[in-house]
This record gives structure tokens, C-alpha cells and sequence, in this order.
């Protein structure tokens, strides 16, 4: 599933790509996608006329703010979950269409960015103007701090940490304490922290709680500068994969040495995710 680091790449690549974007035509091949309420036909009613105005993203949800065709105020918002395997691609031509697209938005010259999802997880809302989406959509609205931001912070961690039981992996998965990590870089901060993933998180002293902050935030940093990660689907707008992951410390790396001390890395499923540790380098 894309991560933080893939999900903020796109975002960058939307920002660039559409901007004067204006949506002629919306085809929806996949009624599943469309996750506003009201269906599909209100959705494609709603966007048609609209400009692509500026894309946030919060967590692993993109959010657009769409611009109206008259003036330029608010027509809404479209919002985007890419869930496991979603991505959007940019035609400046002609081009066939894959069996896997799931919408279509068109311009008047016939440039399209399609949604393409090939496991067709992923989903799309539109917020009317005047309504904030995470006051509408229940996934944003329980989403934790931004790793980024000044609310993400040692106390902070140590206070959402100090009644859980469940393994620190465990509770970085968890979108409600910090929003846009997932299993990649949850192994790879762990692995920069020095903390093994099975430790109980009401466990973790004050200093590991330090490292594990400025680990996670410089991971994502990282990974970020490098287009994210290429496991499997991962593509940006251009298809060009993400190049984080041929400098992964332990994530992908099993029965691998460890680029640190050369000891093999583990790998075994905690919470049902596949997870990767050094057990010299992690306590």
C-alpha cells in the first residue's frame, strides 16, 4: 500500500501536472470507486465544470480543492484513497485504455489523468463547499498528528504509548497515533531507533521515545527526496517507480545480511504484516 513518502510524490506530481486543468468529461468504469453517498452520477455531476485547484494531503488521503469554471471559489473537494494498488496516470494523447482504469477526467484539449486501480480498492468522495472533509469522511477524521508536525512530538508519543500493550509495530500502524506511516517505514524507523519491533510500547523509555520521533520524521524525509518506495506497484504520474527502496535498511531484506553489522536479518508477521528487524542492531 502506499505509504507517506508515495502518497506525498503523488501529490507533488498532481500539483504540477493539472494545474488550469479544466474537467470536461468524468467517465466512471468502476462504480466501487466512487464513495460519496449520493453515487456515481452525483459524483460525475458534480466534478464536470470544475477546475483541479490545490491537492493537500493528510495521512494517506489526497484532498483536492476544486476551483468553480465562473470564479475562482470553491466547488468542492474530490478526496482520493489510492488503498493497495490505486495510482493516477497523465495522457497528453491518445491512448488505450488498460482494464484496470477505474475513472477517467477529460479536458477540452483531451489530456486525461486517469485512476488506475488494478485490485480496485481504492476510493473517491466529493465534499461539497463549505463542509471541511474530515468532518465528513470517518477515516480522516480519526487520523493522528502529522509526523511532520509540531503535535507529533516526544510527549506526545509517550503519552499515546503508555497503556498499550501491543508491540511499538503495532501502534505505528496505528492511523489514529500517527498518520501515514505503514510497514515499510515503520520497520525502517524502527531500525534507525534501534528498537526491536515486538517491544511493548507502554515499554519504551523516555530516550527510545526521543529516537523513535526524529527516526520516523527523518525516514519519511528521506524517502520523500527519493520518489518513495517500488516494492511492487508503486508508479508516480510519469510511471517511473520510487527509488527509497534499494537503500532499505531491513525492509524486503530477509534472511539478508544487515548492511550495519552484518548480522541476518529477521522476518516474521506481527499484527499480519510482514516485518523485518536486525536482532544485534534492534533491542
Amino acid at each position: 500500500m502506499p505509504e507517506l513518502p508515495e502518497v506525498e510524490t503523488v501529490r507533488k506530481g498532481l500539483e504540477g501536472k493539472l494545474k488550469h486543468f479544466h474537467i470536461e468529461k468524468v467517465e466512471i468504469l468502476s462504480q466501487r470507486t466512487i464513495a460519496t453517498l449520493q453515487g456515481s452520477d452525483y459524483f460525475e455531476q458534480k466534478l464536470v465544470g470544475s477546475y483541479f485547484g490545490k491537492w493537500s494531503r493528510r495521512g494517506k488521503y489526497l484532498i483536492c480543492n476544486l476551483q468553480s469554471k465562473e470564479a475562482k471559489i470553491s466547488s468542492g473537494w474530490l478526496v482520493v484513497h489510492l488503498r493497495m494498488t490505486g495510482q493516477f496516470q497523465f495522457f497528453k494523447k491518445s491512448s488505450p485504455i488498460c482494464p484496470y482504469t477505474r475513472i477517467r477526467f477529460v479536458n477540452k484539449e483531451k489530456v486525461e489523468l486517469r485512476y488506475v486501480d488494478t485490485r480496485n480498492f481504492g476510493q473517491m468522495w466529493w465534499v461539497e463547499p463549505g463542509k471541511h472533509p474530515e468532518d465528513q469522511i470517518k477515516g480522516l477524521k480519526s487520523l493522528g498528528p502529522e509526523p511532520f508536525s509540531r503535535k507529533f512530538n516526544p510527549s506526545y508519543l509517550k503519552n499515546s504509548l503508555k497503556n498499550r500493550t501491543r508491540s511499538i509495530k503495532s501502534s505505528l500502524l496505528d492511523q489514529s497515533i500517527v498518520a501515514g506511516a505503514g510497514n515499510i517505514y515503520a520497520d525502517e524507523s524502527l531500525f534507525e531507533a534501534g528498537i526491536i519491533p515486538t517491544k511493548e510500547s507502554r515499554q519504551l523509555n523516555n530516550d527510545e521515545i526521543v529516537k523513535l520521533c526524529l527516526a520516523l520524521s527523518s525516514v519519511l524525509k528521506k524517502s520523500i527526496g527519493k520518489g518513495g518506495t517500488t516494492f511492487k506497484d508503486f508508479r508516480d504520474l510519469e510511471g517511473i517507480n520510487g527509488n527509497y527502496g534499494g537503500q532499505a535498511w531491513v525492509y524486503g531484506r530477509g534472511n539478508k545480511n544487515c548492511r550495519k553489522c552484518g548480522s541476518i536479518i529477521m522476518k516474521q508477521k506481527i499484527c499480519g504484516r510482514g516485518t523485518h528487524w536486525c536482532p544485534n542492531c534492534q533491542k
